[in-house]
């Protein structure tokens, strides 16, 4: 199955902890297929906390969505990632945006991701890679979205 997956980092060596979070998913058997740019991101609802950097990455997976997500708390804890305030300062945060045409509203798990069309430091790295992704519940595709995004956070291109 493939997936699109939001990282994001506000604490300690950013770029490093973007760089292992991908590494050890690798190590759980997902194939990266493409990655986005790397961006700095304004801090969004919770704004008293440093800039982000935030990537989006298309993955393989033969992982079922709930396993997945298994998965990813995992490695989130393995990085270093404790119980903290909600929208607070964080090593790392890997969220399930969109698994192909999968749709899943539950209390562990919703897909594709709720906040997906409402934050640009999710939708300029997504639409960098997928703009003709269609949201599977909106039916809308990626770069029309965010036409259409009221978020007016800051989201700049980090330069390599």
């Amino acid at each position: 199955m493939k997936y699109f997956l939001s990282l994001g980092t506000n604490l300690g060596d950013r770029r490093k902890n973007l760089s292992r979070a991908v590494i050890l998913l690798e190590k759980q058997g997902m194939k990266v297929i493409n990655s986005s740019s790397l961006y700095e991101t304004q801090p969004v609802d919770f704004y008293s906390q440093p800039m982000f950097y935030n990537k989006v990455i298309e993955v393989e997976s033969e992982l079922n969505p709930e396993r997945l997500l298994i998965v990813i708390k995992r490695i989130e804890k393995n990085i270093g990632r404790k119980p903290a305030a909600s929208k607070g300062p964080r090593l790392i945060d890997i969220d399930i945006l969109i698994a192909e045409n999968t749709i899943i509203h539950n209390e562990n798990l919703e897909i594709p991701h709720r906040g997906l069309p409402k934050r640009n430091f999710v939708m300029i790295p997504f639409n960098e890679i997928s703009p003709d992704m269609i949201h599977p519940v909106l039916k809308e595709k990626i770069k029309d979205l965010l036409k259409k995004s009221e978020d007016k956070s800051v989201v700049n291109i980090v330069n390599n």
